[in-house]
């Protein structure tokens, strides 16, 4: 069975057809977050750092870590700052650094910048995850020795050179295409972690029929872990998180292996741990069973990252108290 093997510096978590669902918490990422921009163009890391420990508090089990910030303040006037060759790099190993001081598992490393990749992977105590290549030639020979280099596994997106398609046959063959590159590199197929690229549901009706056949098909004749945006299914819709609740089971038993998501979502993540359970991923229904008991502490009104925080402290404590009698 494919196995992906993503380590921090004391934690291993594996991605795999026969592993619970691997949720990589999408949030420190300042793309289209304009405050948070604003706040790390200030030296301000308090939203990344809370974000960080919310996201693994909700059952993040590892975290993605975007460096596309867009500087409009004070730095503005500075042309080095409208280049994010010059602004991501520094960035990345500063998000890296900050982030694994506060929570331990493994990390995503984010970025369509080759600097700021290098950056993150250098910072990284483990085993990280580096997002993305594509079939895209340039991005393929900027890329794929980086990944050797470091002996990482990478996130390969199915677009090329001609951009997205709607077609799912070329979006299969662009995967394919990128694992029989990164083998040329002497990268294994167990270290590719496909994403077939998630079309909107509101504007390409058969939208999750194509993932779902895709995800099939690069389990099976590519033996390829996969992986999505969860979120991008639902782009443009009422109640979204309904959506996605559903998009995600229906995607784990089709055989997707992870997503970046949103882990502070309650609907979602009950539509996870059911999913695993309902695959035979939860042994003996445990972490259904510890889930059941953080949604039942969000009927009084409580929210279900405070309920998840005060799930996860109750844990370390009566874990201390056990080693303590022993």
């Amino acid at each position: 069975m494919t196995r992906t093997v993503l380590e921090s510096k004391t934690k291993t978590v594996v991605i795999g057809f026969d592993e619970p669902f691997c949720v990589i918490g999408e949030r420190i990422n300042p793309t289209g977050r304009k405050k948070l921009a604003a706040e790390l163009e200030e030296g301000n890391f308090s939203t990344i750092e809370q974000d960080a420990l919310d996201q693994v508090a909700c059952g993040a089990t590892v975290l993605d870590i975007n460096s596309g910030a867009v500087f409009t303040n004070k730095m503005a006037d500075d042309p080095r700052y409208a280049d994010n060759n010059f602004v991501e790099p520094p960035l990345m190993r500063e998000l890296v650094s900050r982030v694994q001081a506060l929570v331990d598992v493994p990390l995503c490393i984010d970025s369509s910048v080759p600097g700021a990749l290098e950056n993150g992977l250098e910072a990284c105590e483990g085993r990280p995850l580096l997002n993305s290549v594509t079939g895209e030639e340039e991005r393929l020979e900027l890329i794929l020795p980086l990944v050797k280099k470091y002996n990482v596994p990478v996130v390969a997106i199915s677009n090329d050179d001609t951009g997205i398609s709607e077609d799912p046959e070329v979006r299969f063959a662009v995967a394919k295409k990128i694992v029989e590159r990164a083998a040329d590199h002497g990268i294994p197929a167990h270290d590719i972690v496909v994403d077939p690229l998630v079309m909107p549901i509101g504007a390409m009706a058969t939208a999750g029929e194509q993932v779902f056949t895709l995800v099939r098909r690069l389990r099976s004749e590519l033996g390829v872990n996969t992986t999505c945006g969860a979120s991008n299914v639902s782009f443009g819709l009422p109640n979204r998180h309904g959506i996605n609740g559903a998009f995600l089971p229906m995607a784990i038993a089709a055989g997707m292996t992870s997503a970046i998501m949103n882990p502070l979502r309650l609907a979602e993540m009950e539509a996870i741990r059911a999913a695993d359970l309902l695959m035979n991923h939860d042994p003996n229904g445990g972490a259904w069973i510890n889930f059941s008991r953080i949604v039942d502490a969000t009927q009084d009104g409580t929210s279900f990252t405070e309920a998840s925080k005060a799930a996860s402290d109750g844990a370390r404590t009566r874990g201390g108290r056990r080693r303590r009698r022993a």
